[in-house]
């Protein structure tokens, strides 16, 4: 069985969602996991904001709008009176749902409810437009199987034992529909697994049974060496490693959801990323295999906020480091790179919710400098030791910008390096020039 995950431009108008079967082949087994309607989750997302500062007359007007796309959406969707009556009836009931709202005390449960609307939406839609034309499928409720503890990590082994019962009740049919994103928490509450996290459901559902692959269907032609937005010529690339895909995810590469890998990887459940616009594209194919002697693509992650801390009291001392890192893990914050010298570490954070506590408990330690406005350049390819030339090519095409950071080692697939945001389009183009 095949896993197709289509995101929200892949279903984002009526004509979209019904040139999903010109990739769906309703006759191969294969489980297709559907986002919300593009745009939808951010119009929930600002009703609950509404409903959250108690603004109840935007929150209706909120809602008002996001009804009345949904009353053209169906009425493009459905050419008969009974597939448009379903429609209205099931949008009706949706809308109603989350205008309830405005009466009960507001609270993160309500909103995850309310934030869950869009795929339960778009997958019962599509359902629906299917048996309008006769093609049969079954529609999968995500919270019956999708589950995550109480630290939020996906449960892989609930979610199969209680999907593959689902799957087997309906031997016979070899469509089956479901929602991304959604699931339940620990509590059994409607929960989320963050943004992109369709992406993750996919790989989970992959995972959990076994698939025989996951495909990730989004508008554009597999996972490219470079931000084509910013740099003119780049291409897709055809084969990329778990570990690859995974720093690129992390450092940019907006296409995947960094986290949507690690499940495949696990089970080792081979990944492709297609283009809904352009099916015959070959897209990009992520594997536990690497290729040797090759440099792979560049990503940028910007909303970087570099930090260092210099101090005498580092230099020859045991455990400094970790007083470091303890400050962050109480404020619950994430640290993506750093570098030490004798007397200094330099560290780079992209959540600065805490960082006015963060700087006050460092400044025990001794003198702290903060530089925001950073970007972080990953270079991705075979950085493996004994392979040499790469990394001083990288630092060549880079002679001409100034440099707050270089961490290199740490992976066998990437060299990383802090320029300023104002840097970072020259910082691209200059790589893909002497790089590809």
């Amino acid at each position: 069985m095949k896993i197709l995950k289509f995101g929200g431009t892949s279903v984002g108008s009526p004509e979209r969602m019904k040139r999903l079967l010109d990739i769906i082949r309703p006759q191969e087994k294969q489980i297709v996991v559907l986002s919300a309607v593009a745009g939808t989750t951010n119009s929930l997302v600002e009703i609950a904001n509404a409903y959250q500062n108690s603004d109840k007359q935007k929150a209706k007007e909120l809602i008002k709008a996001l009804h009345a796309k949904y009353e053209v959406f169906i009425k493009e969707l459905f050419s008969s009176d009974e597939g448009l009556a379903s429609g209205r009836e099931l949008i009706d009931y949706h809308f109603a749902l989350i205008s309830d709202f405005a009466n009960e005390l507001f609270t993160p449960i309500e909103e995850k409810i309310i934030l869950a609307q869009g795929e339960l939406l778009s997958t019962t839609l599509y359902h629906f437009y299917l048996k309008e034309i006769g093609v049969k499928s079954v529609l999968l409720p995500a919270l019956d199987f999708m589950k995550i503890d109480e630290d939020n990590e996906p449960m892989v082994e609930y979610i199969g034992e209680h999907l593959q019962p689902l799957l087997d009740k309906h031997a016979d049919n070899t469509l089956f529909i479901t929602q991304g994103y959604i699931c339940r928490n620990s509590f059994g509450e409607i929960d989320n697994l963050r943004r992109g996290g369709s992406d993750y459901t996919a790989s989970l559902i992959g995972a959990a049974i076994k698939a025989e692959e996951v495909q990730i269907w989004t508008d554009i032609d597999g996972m490219h060496n470079n931000d084509p937005r910013i740099v003119k010529g780049t291409t897709p690339i055809a084969q990329l490693s778990f570990d690859e895909a995974a720093e690129l995810a992390y450092f940019g590469a907006k296409i995947l959801h960094p986290q949507s890998v690690f499940p495949a990887q696990k089970y080792k459940i081979p990944v492709r990323l297609l283009n809904t616009m352009e099916p015959a594209a070959a897209g990009t194919l992520i594997t536990n295999e690497s290729e040797k002697g090759k440099i792979k693509s560049i990503a940028a992650k910007d909303g970087i906020t570099a930090i260092k801390i210099q101090s005498s009291r580092m230099l020859l001392a045991y455990g400094f480091l970790r007083r470091v890192f303890e400050i962050f893990e109480r404020y619950k914050t994430p640290i993506d790179l750093i570098t030490t010298s004798e007397v200094a570490v330099s560290l780079t954070i992209d959540e600065t919710r805490y960082l006015d506590d963060i700087i006050r408990e460092l400044k025990d330690f001794g003198t702290v400098e903060v530089d925001d406005n950073q970007t972080i350049i990953c270079v991705v390819g075979d950085f493996s030791v004994g392979v040499h030339g790469f990394a001083s090519r990288v630092l060549d095409a880079l002679k001409h910008i100034p440099l707050r950071m270089v961490s290199y080692g740490g992976s066998n697939h990437n060299i990383s390096l802090l320029v300023k945001t104002d840097d970072k389009t020259e910082a691209l183009r200059s790589l893909h020039n002497r790089l590809f």
